[in-house]
């Protein structure tokens, strides 16, 4: 019995805690056929998270327009969040709405929601019609990923349904094979996932999702992603920020605290940055800025390692 007890709680210090919740919001099935689809997601996003060892909460039903109003009026500022949208969008011409049981909620309603949240914020809206809500949510410190490039693109979206399964650490979808996958992995891979599937069924693709989170407002397509031909200067590419969002930590990454995976990502952030720059730098000014940058590296992953 105490050797069970031991390992019950070696596995539960493992990781440090997380200040990160996902919140998923369920909207109004219609069918039956679509109640499933969405019941689907929400598991998968259940198993991601528990495997993840994040607080996750479900807001659904008649009253989901003022619950998810309430919640995140209700945010607390040093904790993350994750706001995933699960259901069906709508598009009158004017404005984007989600299709909530009960009364809908627009994209002006969700972006006042979220104004006053302080903390970085990804929002995963995988509805159709839900790229009417990328530029009104975007801005600094925000990740919003998109199913549909526009309001007009009002079919059923499939993109939700491949990023469900793909966040919880689906091998195929971890193109840089470190044991994890990212938002911008996972969002790469629905997107071809969904492409593959007009492919094969014959039909004209209705969704194109976007990645936006550079806070400019443009979301990116995931083809851009994959090409080989460099985007025209002074283009922001999306998809940094993203690149370094994990739901599920691999085992390396479980030995970092919150606190050092924020310095190192800000660090990686800066080195990119300088590398970016350095035509512009002399050899003195770069190599000297980048040995900086590597000690302070070293000095995250050193903090990291257990004392003996």
């Amino acid at each position: 019995m105490k050797h069970l007890l031991f390992i019950l709680l070696a596995t539960t210090l493992h990781a440090a805690p997380r200040a990160l919740d996902v919140v998923i919001v369920v909207g109004a099935p219609g069918t039956e056929e679509y109640g499933k689809k969405f019941t689907a997601q929400v598991e998968a996003w259940k198993t991601a998270c528990a495997k993840g060892q994040v607080p996750m909460e479900i807001i659904r039903g008649e009253e989901t327009t003022a619950k998810l109003a309430k919640r995140l009026a209700d945010s607390k500022p040093e904790r993350s969040l994750w706001l995933v949208l699960i259901g069906h969008g709508t598009f009158d011409g004017r404005e984007a709405k989600f299709s909530a049981e009960g009364p809908d909620f627009d994209v002006k309603q969700l972006s006042d929601w979220l104004k006053p949240l302080k903390q970085e914020v990804a929002i995963i809206h995988t509805t159709s019609s839900s790229g009417g809500f990328l530029k009104s949510l975007s801005g600094k410190s925000r990740i919003v990923i998109t199913s549909t490039k526009s309001p007009d693109e009002v079919f059923y979206a499939r993109f939700g349904e491949h990023f469900a399964e793909a966040i919880g650490g689906l091998a195929e979808a971890d193109l840089d094979q470190d044991k994890q996958v990212s938002l911008l992995e996972a969002f790469r891979h629905a997107s071809k996932a969904a492409a593959t599937f007009y492919e094969n069924e014959g039909r004209l693709a209705t969704e194109h999702a976007l990645i936006e989170d550079n806070g400019d407002g443009v979301g990116t397509r995931s083809e851009i992603f994959d090409a080989a031909t460099p985007l025209q200067t002074g283009t922001a590419l999306d998809g940094d920020r993203a690149s370094q969002l994990v739901l599920v930590l691999s085992d390396e990454e479980q030995k970092l605290t919150d606190a050092q995976r924020n310095t190192r990502d800000g660090l990686e952030r800066e080195l990119k940055s300088l590398k970016e720059q350095r035509a512009k730098l002399s050899d003195d000014v770069y190599y000297t800025k980048l040995e900086a940058l590597m000690r302070k590296l070293g000095e995250v992953y050193g903090s990291s390692r257990p004392t003996t």
